[in-house]
């Protein structure tokens, strides 16, 4: 069984673009005719360079090779041209085309993904989601109304989840940390308090933020939020100086969680040596893939960490998260958005299903997608913009901030 041939597809995704603008999944065919799909997930380049890195790694480290060898490609992905160090945009690519791989090998031995990862370790997986938009509210207030967050906390709670993530606090900027807004540290404690009083005890609130901090103002809204009791504190801190992370777990008493824009166990093992954080949150189409993250759930297991796999981007990736975490002993819930999102259902022929707020164990071989490639050669990606993008303008301190979900097209 040798890796012969590679499609790739840049799929857009309908407004409101949950997940992000576009999703690039590949195809991987063997000599012996057996097809297999990963996910992409890099967005640091455009998806018409990231195609051209894609077809290199493939090319270079994989056409030839047994789908078996994935030890031996990544060696080769993460060695290449003299780096041996992470390197977002090569392991992206090699992330997703090494999921491939492990769907072609669960297909020609007609086992599931998980069952050559190790076996099943957890017959049900808990999930979460994130807050959005119920179809009566308004949306672009949404985002600042605790109560609309409040009203859909209980519609998803009365779904089933244990579990819901928001993001109140304020922009995430192209000019690294800064110190929160008192008008964000205000609405993230509105909003804190009203889901509670919604929900009570019926669901962990997990308090979202992407790198907006500096490690002290990263303190600042920590200690505001702690009375709500968040289950994690997500990446409170940019993600370029790992160490600052065990800054802000030292002082506040919220589990700190990260790690979606990280990639391979040399970054991760770098945060859990520090101390920084006690749950990772790898994206396995961008932190290696299935191999590699599942190191890293071992690392982290040695260091009394949980595992819950980040999750914004297609429903390939959503996949290859779903099987790691059937395999881990420390595996905390998986992210999905909502119950699969109007969008991912179909894309793989619904054969994944988040039930009362759990998802379990799939049993077909491979992936156990039915990967619709008509519905993706028919919404082709033909926009600028890069997956999720970043402001340029600054915290506002004098008239509050406006956050939108999601990665709307500009039509």
């Amino acid at each position: 069984m040798k890796l012969a041939d590679l499609d790739i597809f840049v799929i857009g995704t309908p407004p409101p673009g949950w997940g992000g603008r576009y999703w690039i999944v590949v195809k991987l065919t063997t000599a012996c005719g057996i097809a297999g799909y990963g996910e992409v997930y890099a967005a640091s380049v455009g998806p018409v360079a990231m195609r051209a890195v894609i077809k290199d790694v493939f090319a270079r480290h994989m056409q030839g090779e047994s789908p078996e060898n994935v030890e031996l490609m990544f060696r080769r992905a993460y060695s290449s041209g003299f780096t041996q160090r992470p390197d977002l945009t090569v392991i992206g690519a090699f992330s997703g085309l090494e999921i491939a791989c492990w769907d072609i090998l669960g297909k020609a031995r007609e086992r599931p993904v998980w069952a050559l990862l190790g076996g099943r370790m957890n017959e049900r997986l808990r999930a979460y989601t994130y807050l959005y938009p119920l179809p009566h509210h308004e949306k672009a207030k949404f985002w600042t109304s605790p109560e609309m967050n409040a009203e859909a906390a209980l519609h998803y709670v009365e779904r089933g989840f244990t579990a819901l993530k928001l993001d109140p606090a304020g922009p995430y900027t192209i000019r690294g940390g800064h110190q929160p807004a008192l008008w964000d540290i205000d609405l993230s404690v509105r909003m804190l308090r009203a889901i509670r009083e919604a929900v009570g005890n019926r669901a962990d609130i997990l308090f979202g933020t992407h790198g907006q901090f500096t490690p002290a103002g990263a303190i600042r809204l920590g200690a505001a939020i702690e009375p709500f009791q968040p289950l994690w504190y997500e990446e409170p801190i940019p993600p370029d100086n790992l160490l600052d992370f065990a800054q802000v777990a030292q002082a506040v008493r919220i589990p700190i969680a990260t790690g979606e824009r990280m990639t391979t166990k040399a970054e991760f093992g770098a945060l859990l040596r520090s101390g920084g954080a006690q749950v990772l949150q790898p994206a396995t189409g961008r932190s290696g893939g299935l191999w590699e993250t599942k190191k890293i759930a071992a690392l982290a297991e040695a260091f009394g960490a949980h595992i819950a796999p980040h999750l914004y981007a297609g429903p390939v990736e959503w996949a290859a998260n779903i099987h790691l975490g059937v395999t881990l002993p420390n595996l905390l819930m998986v992210e999905c958005i909502e119950e699969g999102g109007d969008f991912h259902l179909p894309l793989i022929g619904h054969s994944i299903k988040v039930e009362e707020g759990f998802i379990r164990a799939p049993e077909a071989p491979g992936l156990g997608i039915a990967f619709d490639e008509a519905l993706a050669r028919a919404h082709p990606y033909t926009g600028d913009a890069l997956h999720l993008q970043m402001q340029e303008a600054p915290c506002d301190y004098a008239k509050g901030n406006d956050f939108e979900g999601g990665a709307p097209r500009k039509d």
